[in-house]
């Protein structure tokens, strides 16, 4: 289909009268929308909470265990000069 054979199929298509809908179609689809949007909402709050707790444990965590401090040496270091 080259660009005028597309045109004209589109023209067509927006010349004739739209397909009836059923009645009963539009408040389903609104009710499945607005569960849609419900979980994702949930789903949000949960990950947020869930990124709040990881970012609270972690510090505590680092306020024990002080991961930025040198840990203290296991041997004793050679005595010269004796």
């Amino acid at each position: 289909m080259n660009r005028a054979e597309r045109e004209a199929a589109v023209r067509r298509v927006l010349t004739e009268p739209p397909v009836p809908v059923p009645p009963e179609l539009h408040p389903e689809a609104v009710r499945r929308g607005e569960r849609l949007l419900r979980r994702g909402r949930r789903v949000r709050r949960v990950l947020w909470v869930l990124a709040c707790a990881a970012a609270v444990a972690f510090g505590v965590w680092a306020v024990y265990a002080h991961p930025w401090v040198e840990p203290p040496s296991q041997t004793t270091p050679p005595v010269d000069g004796w």
